[in-house]
């Protein structure tokens, strides 16, 4: 296991999405139904890896006391929900196989999930092996402008998806970044430079 040395931090900013996908073993007694959900889902992560244009960005497999979970990243809301609706590919099967059980044994197994379109992030890794979002995007040395996470957050500006009318997001277009939403605001005049993006002309 490699160790990544130092302080690092993560650097991407296009459309950003995160997805909590796990299990719970309510009859942890009954592996003829709990199995077959458990072993969907490495198979499902292992479809998308092999596909570059799946939307996965990466991912991480972790397990607490309910059960297993994965926390997802990906480049665009659009292409998760096409991966699961897709009847070639294994989650529509799976998911299909999971209702047909759960009728038969309601509460068994339990299934869930939580999905995040992010507007800016911000992450610190010290120490620790490559994983979450610096391995999913780009991992990169935290800069002596960057040691507050707050200021780490302040230019960590996503791109969020267009709206349905093809608009960009509303509160994007009020604060001058296209594309990018801000509680705390855009990121600095330079930094929205050095991305190329240009200010938002008023009609």
């Amino acid at each position: 296991m490699r160790i990544v040395s130092g302080r690092v931090t993560h650097q991407y900013d296009g459309e950003l999405v995160v997805f909590h996908i796990g299990m719970t073993f309510n009859r942890w007694w009954r592996p003829d139904l709990w199995m077959p959900v458990f072993f969907a889902m490495p198979a499902m992560m292992r479809e998308l890896a092999e596909d570059p244009d799946s939307g996965l960005l990466g991912y991480e497999l972790l397990f607490n006391r309910r059960g297993p979970f994965a926390v997802q990243y990906w480049s665009s809301i659009d292409k998760l929900y096409a991966y699961a609706s897709a009847g070639s590919l294994s989650h529509r099967p799976a998911w299909t196989r999971f209702n047909a059980m759960a009728r038969k044994h309601p509460d068994a197994v339990g299934v869930w999930h939580e999905t995040f379109v992010v507007e800016r992030a911000e992450s610190m890794f010290v120490g620790t092996p490559a994983m979450g979002l610096p391995k999913a995007t780009r991992t990169v040395p935290v800069e002596q402008r960057h040691h507050r996470a707050r200021t780490r957050l302040a230019d960590g500006a996503t791109t969020l998806p267009a709206s349905p009318d093809g608009r960009s997001h509303p509160t994007a277009e009020a604060s001058g970044c296209p594309g990018q939403v801000s509680a705390a605001g855009c990121p600095s005049p330079e930094v929205r430079a050095a991305r190329g993006v240009r200010p938002v002309q008023r009609r």
